[in-house]
C-alpha cells in the first residue's frame, strides 16, 4: 500500500512539473492561438539622444502603431535614467546591453587617453581587422575595449551559438557594441561618396548576399530628395520657430529653415553623409533592419534571436538644429511612422506574441544654451582656453613646468606619473592642489580626485554618477564637473555629456512576449535593462552586470 501510495505522489509530481513547464513554454495570443511563452526574438531599440520628454511633447502628432501602440500595450517606465557620467554614445550602448557601467565595462567614454599607449583611442576601434564593404579604413571596428558580456552574449552562450545577433546602426559604436563579443554580425552606415553598409573581419570575410543586394539597390540614393515636414509646419506648436538664432543647418543654404533639397545641398555636406542628419537615415536604417529580419530568417525558429538596432539620426539632427527646434519634432514624427513599419513586420514575420522589444535611449541632451539665456533661464558656454591659460600658469608657478599633466580631456587630468617621481612628489597632495586649483575657475561645479573615487563610497548626488563612471585603469586623476547648462559648443545646435537630468533622463518602454501591461513612475536605471531581458529568457546574467531584473515588467 506505501509502495502504491509512493508511485501515486511521484506521479502527481511529474504531471505537475509537466504542466508547469508546459505552462511556461505557450501562452495565448489574442487570437486565441497558442505561441512559445519564450520570445522567438529581441528587438532592442536605442534612440540616440532622445530625451524622455519627446514621448510627451509630440505625443499629439503620433500615429496609433509606433511610440503609442509600445506604451499603450507595454510597459512604460516613466523615471528611467542614467546612473553614470559621461552620457556619451558609446558608454550609452554599452551599459544598456551589459547591464552595468563604464566602471566595469570599460567604455568610458566615445573616445578616451589611453594611459599606457600614451594616445587617444575610440571606443570600437581595433587596429587588428579590416574592413568588409569598403576599401576605406570606416570598417576596421570591433567590441574588443568592452571588457564584460552583454546579453545577446550570454543568449548566444545559452543556445550553443544557435540563437543569432545581428547590430544595426548608422554609428559604428551603435551597431557594435550593442552586438557584444560573439555576434554573427553588426553593420554600419558608410556614406560619404559609397552610401554602403559595412562591417569588419572581426565578424565575416564577406557581406551575405542580402547586404550586397541592398547596398547594389537604389534604397539609399532614393532618400537624397527634399526633406519638409510630414505635417503643415504651422502645426508644429510642440516645437519653436522654424527660423532662429540656436540652429546649425546645412553648408550652402543660408538658414536653417524647411525645406532642404538634400540632392542639391549632398555636394557640400558629405555626400551621403547629408541623410544623417535627416530623419530619413533612420528611415534608412528601417529598411536594411527588415532586410535583415528576413535575410539573417531572424525569430524562426525556437532559440531565441537578437536584433539590436539604433536609430543614430536623432542625434545628428539634435546636435546640429537644438532640442526646441522644428526639425527634431519632424525627425520624431518620422521615427514614428519607421516604428509602425517595423512592428507590422515582427507581427507578419515572427508573429504576434512571439517576439519582445525594448525601447530606451543612450542619453539626452541640453537644450541650446543661448536658447535658454534668450528666456533667462540660467546657462552658458565654457572657455577651455582661458581654463586652459589658467591652469598652465598655475603649474608652472607651483611646480616649474607643464610637463606633471599628459592629457586633458573628457573633463579629467592625467597626470606623468613618470615627472611626478623625477621630481620627487606625491600623487595625493598634486592631485588635491590641482582639485583646489581647478574649483577656483569659473563654471567649473566641483572637483574629485581619483583617490575620492577609489576609497569613497557615495550614496546620493552627482558622485554617485561619477563613481559609476570611473574606471580605475582607464580613467583620469582628476574628475571636473561643470556647471549646469553650461557646454563646450558652438551657440548654435547642442551636445551632452553631464549627470543631469536633461542628459539622464530616458525613455524604457517594454513590449511584447513576457511584458505587463502598464506604467511606473519608480526610478528604473539604464542598467536594469539587460538583467530584466536575461530573467525573461532564462538565461545567465552578463558577467559584469551591476543592474536588477525589473519584476513589475515582467508578465
Amino acid at each position: 500500500m506505501k509502495n502504491i501510495f509512493s508511485i501515486l505522489v511521484t506521479l502527481t509530481i511529474i504531471f505537475s512539473c509537466k504542466a508547469q513547464e508546459k505552462s511556461r513554454d505557450v501562452s495565448i495570443n489574442s487570437y486565441g492561438e497558442t505561441v512559445s511563452k519564450t520570445p522567438k526574438l529581441i528587438v532592442g531599440i536605442v534612440v540616440d539622444q532622445m530625451r524622455y520628454d519627446y514621448l510627451t511633447r509630440f505625443e499629439s502628432k503620433f500615429g496609433e502603431g509606433g511610440f503609442k501602440r509600445l506604451i499603450n500595450e507595454g510597459f512604460n517606465c516613466k523615471n528611467n535614467h542614467f546612473n553614470y557620467v559621461p552620457t556619451y554614445t558609446g558608454p550609452g550602448h554599452a551599459s544598456v546591453y551589459t547591464g552595468t557601467t563604464p566602471k566595469y565595462h570599460g567604455i568610458i567614454s566615445n573616445n578616451w587617453y589611453d594611459k599606457e599607449i600614451k594616445a587617444s583611442v575610440y571606443c570600437a576601434q581595433d587596429d587588428e581587422v579590416n574592413s568588409v564593404g569598403t576599401e576605406s579604413s570606416a570598417g576596421r571596428m570591433s567590441p574588443q575595449r568592452m571588457l564584460t558580456t552583454s546579453f545577446a552574449d550570454e543568449n548566444r552562450l545559452f543556445t550553443q551559438m544557435r540563437g543569432k545577433t545581428i547590430g544595426i546602426a548608422l554609428k559604428d559604436r551603435g551597431a557594435i557594441l550593442p552586438a557584444g563579443h560573439t555576434a554573427n554580425a553588426a553593420y554600419w552606415f558608410h556614406g560619404k561618396d559609397e552610401g554602403v553598409w559595412i562591417t569588419s573581419s572581426f565578424y565575416r570575410k564577406d557581406l551575405p548576399k542580402w547586404v550586397s543586394d541592398f547596398n547594389a539597390s537604389d534604397a539609399v540614393a532614393s532618400y537624397l530628395k527634399v526633406w519638409n515636414t510630414a505635417f503643415p509646419i504651422d502645426t508644429y506648436i510642440e516645437s519653436g520657430e522654424d527660423q532662429n538664432d540656436f540652429e546649425r543647418g546645412f553648408n550652402g543654404k543660408p538658414t536653417a529653415t524647411f525645406p532642404y533639397d538634400l540632392a542639391a545641398l549632398s555636394s557640400q555636406n558629405g555626400g551621403f553623409d547629408i541623410l544623417k542628419t535627416t530623419p530619413y537615415g533612420n528611415s534608412i536604417t528601417m529598411d536594411f533592419a527588415l532586410a535583415a529580419l528576413k535575410g539573417e530568417t531572424l525569430g524562426q525558429d525556437e532559440d531565441t534571436d537578437v536584433l539590436a538596432i539604433s536609430f543614430s539620426s536623432t542625434d545628428y539632427v539634435g546636435h546640429n538644429f537644438g532640442v526646441n527646434s522644428k526639425e527634431v519634432e519632424d525627425t520624431y514624427i518620422r521615427l514614428d511612422k519607421d516604428l509602425e513599419r517595423l512592428l507590422d513586420a515582427l507581427d507578419s514575420y515572427v508573429g504576434e506574441g512571439e517576439y519582445t522589444v525594448f525601447l530606451t535611449a543612450d542619453h539626452g541632451a541640453v537644450n541650446v544654451p543661448a536658447y535658454l539665456q534668450s528666456v533667462k533661464i540660467p546657462a552658458g558656454y565654457l572657455d577651455y582656453n582661458t581654463r586652459k591659460a589658467l591652469f598652465q600658469k598655475f603649474l608652472m608657478d607651483t611646480y616649474g613646468t607643464t610637463d606633471l599633466v599628459e592629457n586633458v580631456s573628457n573633463n579629467q587630468i592625467f597626470l606623468n606619473k613618470t615627472k611626478l617621481k623625477e621630481l620627487g612628489l606625491n600623487i595625493h597632495d598634486v592631485e588635491q592642489a590641482l582639485v583646489d586649483e581647478q574649483i577656483s575657475y569659473p563654471n567649473i561645479a566641483k572637483v574629485y580626485t581619483a583617490t575620492t573615487m577609489n576609497s569613497t563610497n557615495f550614496t546620493t548626488g552627482i558622485e554617485v554618477l561619477l563613481q559609476n563612471g570611473y574606471n580605475q585603469k582607464r580613467s583620469g586623476d582628476v574628475i571636473v564637473v561643470d556647471d549646469i547648462a553650461h557646454i563646450a559648443y558652438s551657440r548654435k545646435g547642442s551636445t551632452h555629456g553631464s549627470g543631469l537630468n536633461y542628459d539622464t533622463h530616458v525613455p524604457l518602454l517594454f513590449f511584447g512576449s513576457g511584458i505587463q501591461q502598464g506604467e511606473t513612475y519608480t526610478k528604473t536605471i539604464i542598467s536594469d535593462i539587460a538583467p530584466t531581458i536575461s530573467a525573461l529568457l532564462g538565461i545567465s546574467f552578463p558577467n559584469g552586470a551591476t543592474g536588477r531584473p525589473l519584476g513589475f515588467v515582467l508578465d
